[in-house]
């Protein structure tokens, strides 16, 4: 079968599809493979891009068929989902993905457990990371900077 694709695919549910390919290819440089028109509508019901070696699936938000909700991430208030992008050279796939549209979530700076890595949201609600490593930390060095990067986040929250 042409174009069939094995394995985990993320299948996205997007408020505009259209603008949602033109993003992926100028935020990550995607190339389309396919997309499908929904009869009778301007609206599209599959969308097959490829990104960095991986498929990526997405089609418009289709609420008539799920009792009249809608399903995008804005609708939802939110996604718990996060799609993360592994790459060569991070800072420039980030300064890419922000220059797109992207919506910076967590800048984009070393981690303690060896990646440069940032988190954003793309203009349709779904959130992204792009990470590279850069170095191999020991055991010790990932524990400790867990701890302390954990314990900065309870006192963000107040909980300490």
């Amino acid at each position: 079968m042409e174009n069939a694709v094995m394995g985990l695919t993320p299948y996205l549910t997007v408020s505009d599809a259209k603008a949602a390919i033109e993003f992926y290819k100028k935020a990550f440089g995607a190339s389309e493979v396919a997309r499908h028109g929904a009869p009778g509508s301007d609206k599209l019901m599959h969308v097959h891009l490829n990104i960095n070696g991986s498929a990526l699936f997405f089609a418009d938000d289709f609420p008539e068929f799920h009792d009249g909700k809608s399903s995008t991430p804005q609708a939802l208030g939110g996604t718990s989902v996060t799609l993360h992008l592994q790459v060569e050279d991070g800072q420039a796939a980030w300064d890419r993905a922000v220059a797109a549209g992207g919506t910076v979530v967590m800048p984009f700076k070393e981690q303690f457990w060896g990646d440069l890595y940032g988190q954003f949201t793309d203009p349709f609600g779904h959130l992204w990371s792009i990470g590279q490593s850069v170095k191999n930390p020991t055991p010790t060095e990932l524990e400790e900077g867990a701890e302390a990067a954990f314990e900065r986040g309870r006192e963000k929250a107040g909980k300490v």
